[in-house]
């Protein structure tokens, strides 16, 4: 029960990231068509040519509608660039692809298992409203989901994030 609960405060630098925007009708879908973009950028369709090596987690920044009931279409999925190339990313050659400079991230972050579909993340949503209580000291519309292993994994790890206000 209390390894359930646990959630922490975390911080991030600012840094590059390789972003891709798609707003499927499913958040599956968003995020599976962006991450195979961002795999053939890393892998190797970059201006330098080669494997630029993987980062984790890869983030899924997510809207929740007015009603807070369900997501926004739009999804952004993010790639950290590797140390090496935060000064000077390689261009991709998917004009969908943009490199983004972010600034630097305060989050409280909960740990999840399993597959990150629409309903799983609404769930683990309304959790962590439910343990956190009532505080505005979080974004109420914008929460990232931060992925850390290979999405066919059945019960790979995952995390919610709640951005803290600047």
């Amino acid at each position: 029960q209390c390894e359930e609960a646990a959630y922490e405060e975390r911080r991030y630098p600012a840094g590059k990231w390789a972003c891709v925007t798609k707003g499927e009708p499913m958040y599956e879908q968003s995020i599976s068509m962006s991450f195979m973009k961002l795999m053939r950028y890393i892998c190797k369709e970059n201006s330098v040519g080669c494997y630029l090596g993987m980062t984790v987690p890869v983030l899924n920044e997510i809207h929740l509608t007015k009603e807070g009931t369900e997501l926004e279409r739009e999804v952004v999925t993010a790639y950290y660039l590797p140390g090496e190339f935060q000064q000077n990313p390689p261009v991709p050659t998917d004009p969908e692809i943009h490199i983004t400079e972010r600034a630097p991230l305060r989050v409280i972050t909960r740990v999840f298992y399993g597959m990150t579909t629409e309903e799983t993340i609404l769930r683990e949503i309304r959790f962590f409203w439910e343990l956190l209580g009532s505080t505005d000291t979080v974004l109420r519309e914008t929460y990232i989901v931060a992925v850390y292993e290979n999405p066919s994994i059945p019960q790979r790890r995952n995390e919610i994030w709640f951005i803290c206000r600047a």
